[in-house]
């Protein structure tokens, strides 16, 4: 079973996965193919690309991104507002809050 969300932000849809356990990453090269069968819409769970949060030490969170094609990408505007709304929502995070990404810390708030 693969517990998931899906938020909208600004005209795009995500799929949010809380892979603070690590479990995602045992996929290893996989994930890009899973990614893209779970993003493909009318066939799947469909969205405009997938989210995994994860841990990190010195801030809130972490994050990979992954567009629906299978390419992790740095950054994405209404990803990373997702994102917060997830963590904020999960118990992550509290109103103002901090995340990693490959483009850099995040500062969001709620």
């Amino acid at each position: 079973m693969l517990a998931f969300s899906k938020f909208s932000g600004s005209g795009n849809d995500f799929i949010i996965i809380d892979n603070r356990t690590g479990a995602f990453e045992r996929l290893g090269a996989a994930v890009p193919q899973l990614v893209r069968r779970l993003c493909r819409r009318r066939f799947s769970v469909g969205a405009d690309g997938l989210i995994l949060i994860q841990r990190d030490p010195e801030v809130d969170f972490a994050w990979r991104f992954f567009n629906a094609d299978g390419s992790e990408v740095e950054m994405c505007g209404n990803g990373g507002r997702c994102a917060a709304r997830f963590a904020h929502t999960h118990g992550i995070a509290g109103d103002r809050m901090s995340f990693r990404t490959r483009a850099g810390i995040v500062r969001a708030e709620v």
